[in-house]
């Protein structure tokens, strides 16, 4: 039987194992497959909600006698408890399975559904049309080949419609079939179908899709369903499973053989394979191999199912591939052959987002980036645009919130190999996942690989030849804490006392950087942030100038603070807390700041109208309520002799 997919935008290499968040999904075998069939279509429902894609199908299996007869009675019953009845039942109830679904009238999971009739196999996924299930909606379309979008002739193609074929474009479904649905409820009329059918062509033109297949439909009573529609003897066209059993199926790749690693099958000390499936082109026994990113080269002595060993295996088979040297191969890492161009090995990747959680993706903000069998840490540098569903048009952006579609430029903290998702949607897709919850946040599709292949050069002198000239080790004293608890000052007078003891340093000071490194931002959340990174990235390269770098800085969220102290490496990064009750830096209020911010003259004040979030495990705790500045300074200095420097 078929696998059912499970996970959110699941890279197809992956057949045994999840990346990322699961995203809950339900099956039903309506029939035992047919021992031989056709090309197998996998198509996904979608639409806004209440479209009638769950009334859609279950017309389309009944229409088809692919319902067992007890599953139909039960369908009849509940019909009749409902506001139906059995001359004219609830067919969605044939896939809304789950409680909440039948109370609500809507589909708020992804149903998947597996049928044939004598031309084709299909599995198709009912997909949630509300916004709030946009997730589940890229979920189903990561898997499919084509596309069912239905209309609501009475509305028209709304801003989910849009998102909805966006997301389709996005995620390269080849083939899109465009159901104005409901057309008993306009009386069939031919005009109002003409103009959803133009505004359709359109919106996919503009979205890059191919022309679309527009038919009329009325689900509930089974016009051009599965039988043509007596109410409209002006549509000479298709059927729905007409469309369906003539759209064309999976797309040939326009990529050669890869094989990402999923694991290292090592039984026992006599084996030693890798297990993956092949991507793209066919693998035969004596192939010469490459290994991405390590440029290593080998043969493939042997190609190991569960069945048997075989001499040539197909792109979709599960394999593991035993070379004929040991290499140092990793999960995640690519199989190529040595003949081929192979791919770009990059850590910048432009790609197509669709954003998912509640929470904004900012430039900077730090995640894991799952790409193939890969989690590599990454952020965004940039965004490209945004992608308006209502109109199709893009516009500037400077963050993308739930449900955003946007491009946007992403920078890994190492180099590693990558499709483009048009030349293989197995190795072109990534997904963000947070931190500090693992949950997956976005779903992303490179459009571009190989643009800016970034690379570190290594010189001679390093920073630790650097620090050797100066006698101390590099490292960064971050001083975070409420406006007016005295970072300032304590900073001055620390580097005073360094300076004088020979310690190389570089003061930065919240204010200073916003005169010209930072005086293009202002004080919004993603503007802070992008203050805190550029501070975190020259810092770092202070670092490799072999200085002591102190900073003083608001800087009041925790993942700002963690996203610096990422960029460093290990106890290179001091935190200390300047611990001054809200209280006391609003009776100092040395600036007047707290007096304009409560009068709503200074908007986003730390403390005041925006929260600060204190270090939970900070190296030092200075409290400057009750204590002198020297006072302050001394427990930094004592910090800094255990560390060897002689202060």
């Amino acid at each position: 039987m078929f696998q059912e997919p499970q996970e959110l935008l699941r890279t197809r290499s992956e057949s045994s194992e999840l990346a990322g968040e699961p995203a809950r999904s339900r099956s039903q075998h309506i029939r035992h497959e047919p021992e031989h069939s056709s090309q197998i279509l996998r198509f996904i429902t979608c639409g806004s909600v209440d479209d009638g894609k769950s009334t859609l199908i279950g017309r389309m299996l009944k229409d088809m006698d692919l319902v067992p007869e007890d599953t139909w009675e039960s369908v009849l019953a509940e019909s009749e408890r409902g506001s139906f009845t059995r001359d004219k039942p609830d067919y969605s109830l044939l896939l809304d399975g789950l409680l909440i679904e039948r109370e609500q009238g809507i589909t708020v999971d992804i149903a998947w559904r597996y049928f044939a009739t004598s031309k084709r196999k299909f599995i198709v996924a009912d997909c949630p049309g509300h916004e709030h299930y946009t997730r589940n909606m890229v979920t189903g379309a990561s898997h499919c080949d084509a596309a069912l979008v239905l209309v609501d002739a009475r509305k028209g193609l709304l801003a989910q419609t849009r998102r909805h074929l966006a997301v389709v474009a996005l995620m390269q479904v080849r083939s899109v079939l465009v159901v104005v649905n409901k057309m008993d409820l306009v009386h069939w009329d031919r005009a109002r179908f003409d103009a959803i059918r133009a505004e359709a062509i359109a919106g996919a033109s503009q979205l890059g899709l191919a022309e679309p297949i527009v038919v009329p439909v009325s689900a509930i009573d089974g016009g051009n369903v599965v039988c043509g529609a007596p109410e409209a003897p002006w549509y000479e066209g298709c059927t729905v499973l007409q469309a369906l059993e003539t759209l064309p199926g999976r797309r040939d790749q326009s990529v050669p053989f890869r094989l990402v690693a999923q694991w290292i099958n090592r039984p026992d000390q006599d084996f030693r394979g890798i297990a993956g499936q092949v991507v793209g082109a066919p693998l035969k026994v004596g192939d010469a191999i490459q290994i991405l990113p390590s440029n290593a080269h080998a043969r493939v002595q042997r190609i190991c199912t569960f069945d048997g060993d075989l001499q040539h295996a197909r792109p979709g088979q599960a394999v593991t591939v035993v070379l004929d040297k040991d290499l140092d191969v990793a999960r995640g890492d690519w199989l190529v052959k040595a003949s081929d161009v192979a791919p770009a090995v990059t850590n910048f990747i432009e790609a197509d987002v669709v954003w998912m959680s509640e929470t904004p993706l900012l430039p900077g903000r730090r995640h894991d980036l799952r790409i193939g069998c890969a989690t590599v840490p990454g952020s965004v540098r940039r965004f490209i645009h945004r992608l308006d569903v209502s109109s199709l048009k893009t516009h500037e952006a400077t963050r993308l919130v739930c449900n955003d579609v946007g491009r946007c430029e992403i920078v890994l903290e190492h180099p590693i190999p990558m499709d483009s998702y048009a030349d293989s949607v197995e190795t072109g897709g990534l997904i963000f996942i947070d931190r500090s919850t693992f949950r997956t946040e976005g779903a992303g599709m490179a459009t571009a690989v190989a643009g800016r292949n970034v690379v570190w050069h290594e010189f001679a002198v390093d920073r630790r030849i650097r620090a050797a000239i100066k006698g101390h080790p590099p490292l960064v004293l971050w001083l975070t804490g409420l406006s007016g608890a005295g970072k300032s000052t304590i900073a001055n007078a620390l580097e005073t006392r360094l300076n004088a003891a020979g310690v190389h340093t570089m003061l930065l000071d919240g204010d200073n950087v916003r005169h010209g490194l930072s005086s293009d931002l202002g004080f919004s959340e993603a503007d802070r942030m992008e203050n805190i990174r550029r501070i975190g990235e020259t810092a770092k390269l202070m670092l490799d100038a072999g200085l002591v770098v102190i900073t003083a800085f608001i800087s009041p969220f925790r993942n700002e603070r963690q996203l610096v102290r990422d960029l460093l490496r290990e106890g290179e990064f001091l935190e200390v807390f300047v611990e001054t009750p809200l209280a006391v830096c609003e009776a100092r209020d040395p600036k007047g700041l707290y007096k304009r911010a409560r009068v709503g003259q200074i908007p986003n004040f730390t403390g005041i109208s925006q929260p600060y979030e204190p270090p939970l495990w900070p190296e030092l705790r200075v409290d400057t309520s009750g204590a002198a500045v020297a006072e302050s300074v001394h427990p930094i200095l004592a910090a800094l002799k255990a560390r060897g420097f002689h202060v």
